[in-house]
Formats: C-alpha cells, structure tokens, sequence
C-alpha cells in the first residue's frame, strides 16, 4: 500500500489504475493539482476523494479512446474533489438536516455505540430494544442515554445486529484490528474484479467527437443512500443513461434530490412476479447492473451475479457491502457513519484533534470514495469486457476502502481551518425536486464535460424502460 504522506495523489491514483489493470498509457493525460486537504482532518480525505474521482474521469476518457473519440486530458483539483465530497447541496434555498434528532453517537457503559436512526423503521426497532415505550416522534436523546448507560457497547451493538437494526460500537484502531472482521477485510485488495462467465465481446454505438465517452452505456442502478448512487451518477456524468431503479416499499432519504442528477428514475417492486420479470427485461439490454444491498439480497429474487450473467451475457456486475463479501460480519448493515465508528475512525480522528469526545470525519469519504471506485473498477471491467468478452463481477464494501483510507497516512496539525463556503462552491441544476443547488463534478475533461444531461426526479418519475423502447 502507498502512502500519500509528503507524496500526495499522484501515487496512489497510479495504484488504484493499476489495481483496475487499466493501459498504463492512460495515466500521461491526467493533471492532479493540490497538495494539502482543504477540510479539517488528520486524514487524507483530500487524497482519497481526488484519486477515485480521478480514476473513474479517466477510465471513462480512456473508454473513450477505445471507442474512437480522441484522447482527452482530464484534471482533478484536490479542493474540488473534496468539496464534491461534502454532498452540500440546498433545495429552494433550504439545506436538509443531515442527521433524524436520534442519530448519532451515545455514551454507555464502557465506551459509546453509533446509532443510524434516518429511517423509522431503524429507529423503532432501536427504540424497542430499549424499552422505550413512547412516541417515536417525542423522544428526546436523553432517554436513549439513561437506557443505554446500562449497556456495554457490544453487548447492545450485537443485540442490535441480531434485531436487524443499524448500530455499532466505537472502537480504537487497535479493538478493530483485533477483530475478525478486520482481519478478513485486510486480506482483500481494495476492489475485485472477477469474470464470472464465458461472452463474446459486446458492441457499443458508434461515438463522434463530440459525444461524451460513455454514451449508448446502460447502467441499471440499484442503489440506495450514497456510495452507490454516487457511482451511478458519475457515470451518467460521463454520458452512460442510467436508470435508478427503487422499490415503492422503501424510503429514501433527501439526497436522492443531489444523488439522482443524470438518471432516470423509476419503481420495480421485486416482491412481485411483474416486478421481476421488467428488470429482467431491462437486464438483458443493460451494460452494467450496479446493486448495493446486503451480500445475497438479490440472489433472493433470481439476480445473483451469475443469474444476471446468464441473462445477459458479458454484462458487468457491481455489487457494494459495508463490509466485503468474507468474514463474520459480511451480511451486516452498515453505512459510511457506522462503518466510520466500527473501525476506529472516531476514537483516532478525536486523539488527534486533543479533545475526548468521539469525532467523525468531515465527510462521509467513505461512503463518496467507495461511489467513485465503483464507478471506476465498473468502467474497467466493462474495458476488459470490450477487449476481451466476458461476463465480470465488480466488488467494493466501505470497509475495505476504510483499511485503504487508513493505510495512506495521516495529516498532522490540520483542525484549525475555518469551514468553507460551501455555498459559494454550489451550482443551479434542474430537479424534479425543487431548486437544486449542488456540488458540480470534481473531474474536467479537454473535450466533452462531464455534466449531467437529465434532472433529478423523484423515485418513480419514469416508466421502467429503456429511452428508445
């Protein structure tokens, strides 16, 4: 593993390249510029999201390339890539709250416990386990802090797992290495990309040298929450039509208004057998199917990996886990918050700002990095699809981009900053939503933009088809 300590981006963008085994060639049109993060951190969030931003622009230039579109230049600022990262974005003027009043971290009896309650569901069953017999929409904090001082932090995070709820115990680096789960995570390399199945190379639509590189590429997306939806929105801002595709039996929270820019967006009930038969229509004229929910989930419904190959011959599969496909803990719940907390992130990012409560990072990087590594691994295996067939299985887990993150080093004497004006850094883009301001894409490119050719829907929008069936 590279370090970015005194060598910043360059190096560790090299790595991921070649992780990907992309044509080395293709590092010679890229230009990093920044060399110190802009947040205040004692992470390299700046490294971390400037060189997966910079690996998904260039695999999708060098794409491109390899479908006759002249080579392109393309330049990542490490501010830009950090400020994408923050996911800021306004509705009608308006900023949404981030967090439900019931998130976030509590003490209890040897340590604290990270509750993820955005969604009622998590947050009445967490309410349950306590005992709190109230109106969910009157509960204070405290009353989660009088129950939970009783608690030891695993004993309630293992209580919690076994309900289906999404929490996690703090931990210090070193409780983490201790555990199994680290050690199966650490044994990964950052991403895989696997061939699942035997396919003749596929042909994409012809490009001119005007259009962007990903044209005529079909991207199902079933995502939800972050990561994902990132992936698949750098995607459709390299030009791929991506469809989102929700269930209308589960929420979502208020950045699908920033997440959805570039996609269509439609509802597929899967409990149904109409449901399962229109994805598998839309499989079979799909490029990549990209899915972020627990390891097995879709195997449930007839789209496993090798299920979707068998539809779809030289299809690429994504799939996302909080953390990765091996170990104790790969069918656990998980987002970038708890997965912060589980790991050690809070206990270290506090030791280093000299104060003794928890501390998250500034941004949910782990959740924006793991989105760019999908969007990038996914264009490399689509690449290695298009020179040499196959049907191929991407898979990334935040936990693995957290041991990745750690590795890089650490920055010293960086939390006294002032917040930027994120604001100021916003752009106006169309929504279905409302007037959005948003974070425009870190990545520029010397010929077609990377930008987003539709607005952000709401979930169910559009019909469930591709545009021209």
């Amino acid at each position: 593993m590279i370090s970015a300590d005194a060598k910043g981006a360059r190096p560790v963008t090299e790595a991921i390249w070649k992780t990907g085994s992309m044509p080395a060639r293709g590092l010679a049109d890229l230009t990093l510029t920044g060399d110190r993060p802009l947040l205040s951190t004692s992470f390299h969030v700046g490294v971390a999201a400037q060189s997966s931003i910079a690996c998904a622009a260039l695999a999708a230039a060098s794409l491109g390339e390899l479908r006759g579109v002249p080579r392109q230049e393309v330049g990542v600022d490490m501010h830009d890539a950090e400020m994408e990262c923050t996911a800021w974005f306004s509705i009608d003027g308006v900023v949404p709250r981030a967090w439900a009043p019931l998130s976030g971290l509590y003490p209890c009896a040897d340590g604290f416990v990270r509750i993820h309650a955005n969604f009622d569901h998590h947050r009445d069953g967490v309410l349950g386990l306590l005992g709190i017999d109230e109106d969910p929409a009157r509960v204070e904090r405290d009353a989660l802090e009088r129950e939970l001082a009783g608690w030891k932090k695993v004993a309630f995070e293992t209580a919690a797992a076994n309900a289906g709820l999404v929490v996690t115990a703090g931990r210090s680096f070193d409780e983490w290495d201790a555990h199994p789960q680290a050690a199966a995570v650490a044994a990964l390399p950052l991403f895989t990309i696997e061939r699942i199945g035997d396919a003749a190379r596929r042909k994409l639509p012809a490009l001119t040298d005007s259009d962007q590189p990903l044209g005529g590429v079909r991207v199902l997306d079933l995502t939800r929450i972050l990561a994902g939806p990132v992936c698949g929105r750098s995607l459709a801002a390299y030009g791929a039509e991506v469809m989102l595709v929700n269930s209308p039996r589960l929420p979502n929270i208020k950045a699908i208004a920033d997440t959805s820019r570039g996609k269509r967006s439609a509802h597929i009930d899967l409990t149904s057998k109409q449901g399962r038969e229109r994805l598998r229509q839309l499989v079979k004229d799909a490029h990549l199917f990209v899915q972020g929910y627990r390891p097995g989930a879709f195997a449930r419904f007839g789209f496993s990996p090798e299920e979707v190959a068998a539809m779809c011959p030289g299809i690429v599969y994504v799939s996302l886990s909080a953390y990765g496909p091996g170990g104790p803990w790969s069918e656990r719940r998980g987002f970038d918050s708890l997965v912060q907390t589980a790991t050690g992130f809070n206990v270290a990012e506090a030791q280093a700002a000299g104060v003794d409560a928890p501390r998250a990072m500034p941004v949910q990087i782990l959740d924006f990095a793991s989105g760019f590594l999908m969007a990038f691994a996914a264009q490399a295996a689509l690449h290695r699809q298009l020179t040499e067939g196959g049907s191929w299985h991407v898979r990334v887990s935040l936990a693995q981009t957290a041991h990745w993150l750690r590795q890089l080093g650490r920055v010293e004497n960086n939390f006294h900053g002032r917040r930027p004006d994120f604001a100021a850094h916003a752009v106006h883009y169309p929504s279905g939503f409302g007037d959005l301001m948003a974070m425009p894409h870190a990545a520029r490119f010397s010929g077609a933009s990377a930008t987003w050719r539709l607005p952000s829907n709401p979930p169910g929008t559009d019909a469930p088809a591709w545009s021209d069936s």
